[in-house]
């Protein structure tokens, strides 16, 4: 099967074929190219979705990336970094193995086709000319012939005629030899153009025509060859990165099937872990005993100006109910109004009674307590609002005393740790310092070797800089550690006792108050730095505190009736005690003696701030307008 033999007269028609093959070609290049930029734009997709799901550096995000789970998401996310890289392997081999490649071999193809097609060009024109030199020669001998006939009918008639001269005669029959000797001259030439011509048109149609086609045939098959391998290509690079996409699935799969919920449950007791004992149970109060309670302190407080004995909030042998707060605070906490205040009436004179205090069902004792655990700590001065501040930016004490015992152990264990690892790479650079210094003794062209010896001074002194914090930070720790009680293998963080470390570090908000006001301990989940209020050393009783000092006084506008649990009743004109401001939720906590305090609306009354306004005990007289 030859295009020579078999189609020796389709050379037009082949052009057109040949053609079309090389615009297959280039289609196919089209599509691949296409192909890679896909892949390329899947793998840039694909990084960006792990880029954006990348916990940020040196956030709370990168924090919680400690949990199995998280971390599982996160070899994920790195496994899909891969994987997007293997698509980017993908278009890049299709792009130098195929791509490429085929362009090179399209413009290779292009020039041997013109070649081929113009050999064949060139011995269809050469078969021309002997043809057209053979209908010259051919009209040529039949010119002479006919010539030739014309000269012997003229002699034969010129021979005839009696009346023509013998010179007439003579020179008619020289004419007629003569044109016999051009017409088989004519005929000999005319012959050897024909078989010249025949040899030719014998050699174009079984020799030349054969041999360009059959170029042209295998020009065609290794397009089509090579089109079929970048084909297979095509496949065999996706295959290629096959395993390797299989291996980074199979770290997924190894990835996910690392969570544990045990340890990731472990691992929040031990973030969040205080290291306190559980409340003690609240002794039983006897109402039916005649005594002076207040509205504002409920039945937790106890009655310490008229001398008797009352039964306690809790004692020593049950353990502390909150040992992390006053009593002052808890008695803010659990008593204050939890509703917007009443406007202040129009007129003073249209509500005789004055407003009444907000409608408010008593709530439990147990919503109380669940409030006051949720809730942050409010701060009472502006000295603690400094401190809050400060700690809220992150200048805590150095060590760790705001924070719960099991909490504080943790920081000062990191704290040892790297400090550790900072003293071995200072260790690390002396070493590698020392031995450049015995370098240059030994060969002194290399470099001075008294050029190092402050380097190595600085890094002896930093060294035992870390050492000293070392020991100081390890004897934090060793003084935590012995507060906290024994631990066991299975859990080493069991609940203890906390006394504060660091109470020189917190400042009360007077000299009479022992305790911050916002001493719990609560985290603020937010995208700032976590707070963490410090609380200072506390009594065994909660009777052993002093009440809050006042911090000014104020003036009863209107008449406020106070049913509610938390606040307390005034008159109009009358001047009482200021011991709390509003924190912006419209009530400010007042006292009229020691026994009588709780809150009333602000619009309700005229605060005078003054700081010096400390005794609790100086009775205070109403005033009319």
């Amino acid at each position: 099967m030859s295009w020579g033999t078999e189609l020796w007269d389709q050379f037009d028609n082949l052009e057109k074929h040949t053609q079309w093959g090389i615009d297959v070609l280039e289609k196919y290049i089209k599509f691949v190219k296409e192909r890679t930029e896909i892949e390329l734009s899947y793998a840039k997709q694909l990084r960006n979705l792990s880029k954006k799901y990348q916990p940020k550096k040196n956030s709370k995000e990168e924090e919680e990336y400690r949990y199995t789970s998280t971390r599982a998401f996160l070899a994920t996310l790195n496994e899909m970094n891969d994987y997007a890289g293997q698509h980017e392997v993908i278009s890049e081999n299709m792009t130098s193995l195929i791509t490429a490649e085929l362009t090179r071999y399209v413009q290779e193809l292009k020039q041997e086709r013109k070649s081929h097609f113009h050999d064949g060009r060139k011995a269809q024109q050469h078969i021309e000319t002997c043809w057209k030199q053979l209908e010259a020669s051919k009209r040529r001998f039949e010119r002479d012939c006919k010539e030739a006939d014309r000269a012997q009918q003229y002699f034969e008639k010129m021979d005839a005629d009696i009346n023509v001269t013998k010179a007439d005669v003579e020179k008619a029959r020289q004419q007629a030899q003569l044109r016999h000797q051009m017409a088989e001259d004519s005929k000999a030439e005319y012959s050897s153009t024909l078989q010249k011509f025949n040899s030719e048109q014998h050699e174009h149609y079984y020799t030349h025509i054969p041999n360009i086609f059959q170029k042209i045939q295998e020009m065609e098959e290794r397009r089509i060859v090579r089109i079929g391998e970048s084909m297979k290509t095509f496949a065999e690079v996706d295959r290629q990165v096959i395993p390797i996409i299989g291996k980074c699935l199979d770290e997924i799969t190894k990835a996910a099937e690392s969570v544990d919920h045990k340890n990731d449950s472990q691992m929040v007791i031990e973030a969040f872990k205080s290291g306190f004992e559980p409340p003690g149970d609240v002794d039983f109060e006897d109402f039916t005993q005649p005594m002076k309670r207040t509205v504002s302190e409920s039945s937790l407080s106890n009655s310490r100006g008229d001398g008797k004995s009352e039964p306690k909030f809790g004692s020593k042998s049950k353990g502390k109910l909150w040992p992390f707060i006053k009593k002052n605070k808890l008695m803010s906490l659990l008593t204050s109004p939890h509703q917007p205040p009443p406007p202040p009436p129009a007129s003073p004179s249209a509500v005789p009674n004055g407003p009444q205090s907000p409608k408010q069902q008593k709530e439990p004792l147990s919503h109380r307590f669940n409030e006051f655990m949720t809730s942050k700590p409010k701060i009472h001065c502006f000295r603690s609002l400094k401190r809050g501040l400060s700690l809220k930016l992150g200048a805590g004490p150095e060590d760790f005393s705001n924070l719960p015992p099991e909490q504080r152990r943790k920081k000062l264990q990191q704290k040892v740790d790297e400090l550790n690892r900072d003293i071995q790479k200072e260790m690390d650079s002396r070493d590698a310092l020392t031995k450049m210094k015995d370098v240059y003794i030994k060969n002194p062209q290399m470099g001075d070797a008294a050029s190092v010896d402050h380097r190595l001074a600085e890094l002896g002194q930093n060294i035992e800089k870390l050492r000293l914090e070392v020991q100081k930070f390890e004897g934090w720790l060793a003084e935590v550690e012995g507060r906290l009680p024994a631990r066991s293998e299975q859990s080493r963080r069991q609940s203890g006792v906390y006394e504060a470390q660091n109470a020189s570090g917190v400042n009360s908000c007077a000299q009479d108050r022992e305790s911050s006001p916002d001493g719990s301990y609560t985290e603020e989940q937010s995208q700032e730095t976590e707070m963490k209020v410090p609380a200072t050393d506390f009594d065994d009783e909660f009777d052993d505190e002093e009440p809050l000092p006042t911090i000014g006084t104020c003036k009863a506008l209107y008449t406020f009736e106070g049913q509610n649990e938390g606040t307390i009743s005034v008159a109009e004109g009358e001047m009482l005690y200021v011991i709390e401001e509003d924190k912006g939720d419209g009530w400010t906590r007042i006292r009229r003696n020691e026994d009588e305090e709780g809150y009333v609306p602000t619009s309700y009354v005229e605060v005078y701030l003054d700081k010096n306004a400390k005794d609790v005990h100086k009775p205070l007289q109403k005033i009319s307008e």
